[in-house]
Formats: C-alpha cells, sequence, structure tokens
C-alpha cells in the first residue's frame, strides 16, 4: 500500500509539474500530423485568418515555413506579422502565378488554394509537375470563368469545372495528393452523409458493416430507399448594425458567395425523378450525373428542413459536392444507370445576406460596391449545416452541426459559426493528405470520413442526428390550387418553389 501511495502522490507531482510547465491560459492541442516541408496558402480572407490558428495549433510545424500570398490582406497582415507567417501581397493571374510560386514550392510541400479567381486547375497542375501537395475548398476557374458570356450556360457550371478537373486524374496518374473541393461544402457534407447512412442502416435494422467501396456505399443507399439529399442549412447570425442600401453583408466570402449564385443553379439528378424541370437541360458531356437549370441559384428556391428551423425556403446554389455525390452515390448495371439520388444545396443564408441577395437580384446580378463580412459584430446565432436523407424508411433524417457564434469563439479565434465550419475541415483535409502523400487527385467523397470527422468534430458544437415526417407536401394544396405530385413526395417539383 505504501508504494501505491509513493507512486500515485509522484504521479500527482509529475501531472502538477507539466500543467505549471504550461503556459497559463494555453491549453495542450493534440498534434494530427507532422510536416517539414513549405506551406503556401493563397488568400486570406475569412477562411485564411480562420484557418490559419488551427494549422499552427495541429499540425507540428513552424510559423517560418508558412507563406501567404493574397492581392490583399483584408486587415490580416498584421496578425501574420504577430504570428511569424510571410506575406506576399501579390494578385496572381495566368501570366505571373509560375514565376509567383515557382521558388516558393517544390516537393513534399504544400499548396493552400483559399483563394477566389485563381485557377484551381492551374494551381493542380503546377503542383503535380512541382511534387507538391494541394487542397482546395472549390475548383475556382479565372476571372470570368464563371461569367462569360460567350460560353453556353452548360460550360459555366461546376459540372463543367469538375469535370475539367477530374481530366487531369489521367494526366497526373499515381501524382501528389490534390483534395479538391474540401471545405464545409463541399467537402464536410460528404462525410456527414456516410456517416448519416449508417445511423440510418442501424436503425432501420439494416445490418451492414461499414462499406469500403465506392460501389459499396452505393448500393447501401439504394439498399437503405434514400431518394433525395439535401446540404441544408440555416445561417440565424445576426447583429445589431443594419445592412445599408448599396452594401452586401454576409458571414462568409462575400465575393465567392455572389459569384457562384451567378452561376446556373444545378443539382444531381436522381433516377426516381419522373420528368425534368421546365427550364432544366442536361449536359451533352461527361458522367451525366446532373442537370442545370437556366436561371442563376440566387433566383432558385426549394422547400426543405433542419432540425432547429424546421421547414424553410433554401437557395439551390451551385455546389460541387451536388454533382460529386450524385456521381458517387451511382449505381451501374453495365452501362445503365440503375440508381442514383437527387443531391443539392438549400441554403437560408443568415437575414442581413438574403436582403443583400434581394438587392443584387433587383440590379441584375451587378454586386453592390460595398461589403461587410459579419464576424466580432455578430451577436447571436446559429449556423445548422447538415445533410437531409429523405426517402428511406423512417421518412427523412439530418445529420449535421448546430455549432453557435458563442461556441465558435471559444474554441477558435478570427472565426463566426460558418467560417469555423469551413475552417474545420480545411484543417482534417491537410492532415489527411500529409497522411496519404501519394494519392493523386481526390474528392472529399473518396477519402476517409471517419478519419476528418474525428478531427473536425471538436470544432463543430453540438453535432446530432435528427428523424423528421416532414415532406415538401405539408400544408399544401388546401388553400390554393398546386401542381403536386402527391403519390411520390420525393419528386423535385414537390420541393421547388414557384
Amino acid at each position: 500500500m505504501a508504494k501505491t501511495a509513493k507512486k500515485a502522490a509522484a504521479s500527482a507531482r509529475s501531472k502538477a509539474t507539466r500543467k505549471a510547465a504550461r503556459p497559463v491560459g494555453r491549453p495542450a492541442y493534440r498534434k494530427h500530423a507532422a510536416f517539414g516541408g513549405r506551406m503556401v496558402m493563397i488568400g486570406f480572407g475569412s477562411i485564411g485568418q480562420g484557418v490559419l490558428p488551427l494549422i499552427l495549433r495541429h499540425i507540428d510545424m513552424k510559423p517560418s515555413q508558412i507563406t501567404v500570398v493574397a492581392a490583399e490582406d483584408r486587415g490580416g497582415a498584421p496578425e501574420l506579422a504577430r504570428f511569424g507567417v510571410a506575406f506576399v501581397r501579390k494578385r496572381l493571374t495566368p501570366d505571373n502565378l509560375r514565376q509567383v510560386l515557382d521558388k516558393r514550392i517544390g516537393k513534399g510541400d504544400l499548396v493552400v488554394n483559399l483563394s477566389v479567381e485563381v485557377a484551381s486547375m492551374a494551381l493542380v497542375e503546377l503542383c503535380q509537375e512541382k511534387g507538391a501537395l494541394y487542397i482546395d475548398t472549390c475548383i475556382e476557374p479565372w476571372p470570368g470563368g464563371y461569367s462569360d458570356p460567350s460560353l453556353p450556360v452548360s460550360h459555366r457550371s461546376n459540372y463543367a469545372l469538375r469535370e475539367h478537373m477530374l481530366a487531369l486524374r489521367d494526366k497526373f496518374k499515381g501524382g501528389t495528393t490534390a483534395v479538391i473541393a474540401h471545405g464545409a461544402n463541399p467537402g464536410l457534407v460528404s462525410h456527414f452523409t456516410k456517416q448519416a447512412l449508417m445511423n440510418i442502416a442501424r436503425d432501420t435494422g439494416h445490418a451492414t458493416a461499414r462499406p469500403t467501396t465506392r460501389q459499396g456505399w452505393a448500393e447501401l443507399a439504394r439498399d437503405l430507399g434514400v431518394k433525395v439529399i439535401h446540404v441544408a442549412e440555416r445561417d440565424t447570425q445576426v447583429s445589431r448594425k443594419p445592412k445599408e442600401i448599396g452594401e452586401f453583408v454576409n458571414t462568409w466570402s462575400i465575393d465567392g458567395f455572389v459569384a457562384e449564385g451567378g452561376q446556373p443553379s444545378e443539382m444531381g439528378w436522381g433516377t426516381h425523378e419522373k420528368a425534368l424541370p421546365r427550364d432544366g437541360a442536361r449536359h451533352d458531356f461527361g458522367c451525366g450525373a446532373a442537370i442545370y437549370l437556366n436561371r442563376p441559384g440566387l433566383h432558385t428556391r426549394v422547400r426543405t428542413w433542419t432540425p432547429k428551423e424546421g421547414p424553410f425556403h433554401g437557395f439551390i446554389i451551385t455546389h460541387n459536392e451536388s454533382i460529386s455525390m450524385a456521381d458517387y452515390f451511382t449505381v451501374r448495371n453495365g452501362r445503365r444507370v440503375a440508381y442514383r439520388p437527387t443531391v443539392n444545396y438549400a441554403y437560408h443564408p443568415c437575414d442581413q445576406a438574403i436582403m443583400s441577395m434581394h438587392e443584387i437580384m433587383g440590379k441584375n446580378l451587378v454586386q453592390q460596391k460595398r461589403q461587410r463580412l459579419m464576424v466580432d459584430e455578430i451577436e447571436s446565432g446559429i449556423d445548422e449545416l447538415g445533410v437531409l436523407l429523405m426517402g428511406h424508411k423512417k421518412g427523412a433524417y439530418w445529420y449535421g452541426s448546430q455549432l453557435s457564434i458563442e461556441e465558435a469563439r471559444k474554441l477558435a479565434p478570427y472565426n463566426n459559426a460558418t467560417s469555423l465550419q469551413v475552417c474545420a475541415p480545411v484543417l482534417s483535409g491537410i492532415v489527411w493528405a500529409l497522411e496519404n502523400p501519394q494519392a493523386g487527385l481526390v474528392e472529399a467523397d473518396e477519402i476517409d470520413f471517419e478519419r476528418n470527422l474525428e478531427i473536425c468534430l471538436p470544432y463543430l458544437g453540438p453535432v446530432v442526428g435528427r428523424y423528421s415526417d416532414w415532406t415538401p407536401l405539408d400544408g399544401r394544396g388546401e388553400l390554393f390550387p398546386e401542381d403536386l405530385d402527391n403519390e411520390d413526395p420525393w419528386q423535385f417539383r414537390n420541393f421547388r418553389v414557384a
């Protein structure tokens, strides 16, 4: 007993010594990976500023290994200096991209692309040639790629950008890892979807081991009866400062939001759908997993549901995950598509962004001259971001993050709830790339969902799963006549807001 007591006392003293040696107020964060190369971060807006502290917390590396390249610092240059990170103020263009980056990246280095209007394909090609790792949060074109009137609508779509990017797989087969489109969505929501499928399988008595192949995941979604997947998001963060006329206010990248909102509305197109929308069209190239509408996402709304908000109208803003997830969960019998879910983003931004959208839509998508990104001024609210899987035995199931502004501020500096939901999967994607450096070009759907969720979950607030008997037919057709399909509630025509 005496020896046991002495060992316990010695252990207690050792723990106390370690605790005392740690600076007050600075918790010990888990290091997920070590990195000895150079990191170049392109762009330093809300996500760049929010993810930098997470990188330094969780990756064993020095600030001096990092260089930020951006056209403007967005007020972050003093913080970069405080961290000891180099800053290069330079707008990357097709003419100077290689000149600026040539000596800054090489074999074993890493490019973190968080920019707008810097072509992702050009960066991936350079990284593949140099043997450098790469990650981005969406597939970006050079300026004008979203809005070139000389291009047909189909070629101004995310579908087209994705097809062009995936074509690089053959050119750089077996190359270094490039994680394509890995933020909150696209990115995190693909991992949410796999976890949601496992939860539904458990709760409906569909005994199954975790699939290990793309075919296995697609067959699980089919066997569960999933017809529709919404990335259903409701942002309720608010500020006392009202939106002014001629000002766009948002909780994340305004340039990025306006650019993608002006693209054609897009969605993965399911095999259960009976007819194309009146303004819908198919692409005449590529995988065929998606369709587009001849109207921008800022003009297109659908009915959706989240646990805290309940039913609401969301905008079908085009996103890579709407296409990649529909493609990933496709079951084929030979060349024939036997099963595919309909997949789309259904987004209700914060209320001040809604007013900003109404203003920009009334001016034919001409953007306001002034922008205001809400971070420190936010007083309350959450970003409820998850996936809503519908059509299975239990009706509808939402799984995702309900992160509040209060908790986001406790978890990480320079973030609001929306940005932190992006920064966490950027971090997890970087860690996964470091752990799997020779995976070639990969999308979120193709990488380890459990490893990514393990890294992300501490930064997502409450992550919950909720079943609902909600359908898009609820409360409709009683007061006014509507063109509804009452036999199958999960038809797109029932979701769409006229």
